[in-house]
């Protein structure tokens, strides 16, 4: 009688388990965290958000029009995977009318290009689109990542 009881408090509770659980998985860092090529909006994620989580890259323009804020998104995309192997998240920020929390603290004028450590400190900023590979150089030669390097390396050992 009494394992028939907890069977069905349990069977009544994970209901409960399954919406919130989809809840957070639906959540804009949640996706990211699966997948690390996905592109967030400024208005889905904040500062605190990705603190010690990952190494924001916020691309800043006063429209998606902007062709520079085009050439950097092309340039992104086409080594999202070099990006996710360094915890990269790519923040895009094209609307000044609605000022974001990034846009707040950042203060872009016009494009801007901003990667920002994982301790949240701003490591550059750029008035111009960058590319990848110049990205991949200054995370790797910070103190964190040649750690993650290291760590990586003995663990595959």
């Amino acid at each position: 009688m009494k394992i028939r009881l907890v069977l069905l408090a349990l069977a009544m509770l994970m209901p409960l388990a399954a919406p919130a659980r989809a809840a957070e998985e639906a959540t804009p860092l949640a996706r990211w965290q699966k997948d690390h090529t996905e592109i967030l909006q400024a208005t889905e994620v904040g500062l605190a958000d990705v603190h010690w989580l990952a190494r924001p890259v916020v691309v800043f323009a006063d429209s998606d029009a902007d062709p520079r804020f085009q050439q950097q998104m092309d340039l992104l995309m086409a080594r999202l995977d070099d990006l996710a192997l360094r915890d990269v998240v790519v923040i895009t920020d094209t609307n000044p009318a609605t000022p974001s929390e990034w846009r707040t603290k950042l203060r872009p004028r016009g494009f801007m290009l901003v990667l920002i450590a994982k301790d949240g400190n701003v490591l550059f900023r750029k008035p111009f689109p960058w590319d990848v590979r110049e990205i991949s150089r200054s995370i790797d030669k910070l103190p964190l990542r040649e750690q993650e390097i290291r760590d990586r390396r003995d663990a595959a050992q």
